[in-house]
């Protein structure tokens, strides 16, 4: 049986792919959009759900991290406490980290990665490191007091079998009902695709290392 919530949604859908306003007049435009606003607050009204969230940004696209970032940021806002521990790109010390280090306590960020799998060349101590990464993620999981925490390139460390799903998914499930997790990197698997409540995944189209051999800029990737 079809629920409310999903008529709603199918008609907001239906809204969105009506003629584009240019091709409206002014009265079938001011219709349009207050039955757009009517159905959009019956969906809001209808949203009472609240819960920690697991969340997903991977793909091959740019802006993995920095999308996970916005979301660390606005936790920060409202107050909340927050963990991050990056898995692969430690041993960069990003601009990132000069700038939130200055909520003091309210943040915890824990560079633990090497650098990139090329640069460390030794198997046996990137799965050391990722283990370390981990143990010290689930102490930040477990902990109630955390209200966001981003294991950034965590995705990076399965694939390269750092860490096994298996762990990892266990580990989620410990989680307090109201602690959101991001974990950021490309190709996460489907397992834990399964285990999340919102998956993002960047598309690459145009990169400048790619097309013009443009080198990674302050600002921008760093």
């Amino acid at each position: 049986m079809t629920q409310p919530t999903d008529r709603l949604d199918a008609t907001a859908a239906a809204l969105n792919q009506e003629s584009e306003a240019a091709n409206l007049s002014e009265e079938q435009y001011r219709r349009k959009m207050q039955r757009r606003q009517e159905v959009q607050q019956q969906r809001i009204a209808e949203r009472n759900v609240e819960k920690g969230l697991v969340i997903i940004n991977t793909g091959n696209g740019k802006g993995k991290t920095t999308a996970a970032l916005g979301m660390v940021l606005r936790s920060l806002g409202h107050g909340y406490k927050v963990a991050i521990v990056q898995f692969i790109k430690g041993a960069w010390e990003p601009a990132e980290k000069a700038v939130l280090e200055r909520f003091g306590d309210q943040l915890t960020f824990q560079a633990m990665g090497e650098g990139f799998t090329w640069d460390t060349q030794d198997r046996d101590r990137d799965t050391q490191t990722a283990q370390t990464a981990w143990e010290t993620a689930l102490s930040y999981i477990r902990n109630p007091e955390y209200k966001t925490i981003l294991l950034d390139e965590i995705n990076i460390a399965l694939k390269h079998g750092f860490l096994s799903v298996d762990q990892v998914v266990a580990g989620l499930a410990e989680k307090p009902e109201m602690t959101h997790v991001i974990l950021t990197g490309r190709g996460a698997p489907q397992a834990l695709i399964d285990q999340a409540d919102l998956v993002t995944e960047m598309t690459l189209v145009k990169h400048p290392f790619r097309e013009q051999g443009i080198k990674a800029q302050p600002g921008i990737e760093f």
